[in-house]
């Protein structure tokens, strides 16, 4: 089954693998973007079934860019999957303090990206 998915990273070389990872192992269509508030328009624009998003960008973090999803209503019940490399117990009760749907550690495996994805939001 096909899925829309918005992938949120400020790194070049992590949303180009994200992206062919999750269209060449499961099927599913990747739109992405480079920062939060680019995030944000296209999510506005494209209403995906889900976002993922990097913690860590310049400007706009990962948590700033959710609560301004939160906050609108047009984008305000997307399920967000949070990107990171911080695993630190502290950071995880924040981030679950944020009403994200997962959060997935980096780096991944691109052959079983989709696998958690999909695990994560019940597909």
């Amino acid at each position: 089954m096909s899925h829309t998915i918005l992938l949120v990273d400020d790194e070049d070389d992590i949303r180009e693998v994200a992206q062919l990872s999750l269209e060449m192992t499961a099927g599913w269509e990747v739109h992405a973007a480079g920062s939060g508030a680019e995030g944000i328009r296209k999510a506005r624009e494209l209403r995906p079934e889900a976002i993922l998003l990097d913690v860590m960008m310049p400007e706009m973090d990962g948590p700033d860019t959710v609560r301004a999803l939160r906050a609108d209503p047009e984008t305000a019940d997307i399920p967000i999957i949070l990107l990171t490399a911080k695993v630190q117990q502290a950071d995880r009760r924040r981030f679950d303090d944020l009403g994200v749907s997962g959060v997935l550690n980096k780096p991944f495996d691109p052959m079983t990206l989709a696998d958690q994805v999909a695990a994560v939001l019940g597909w």
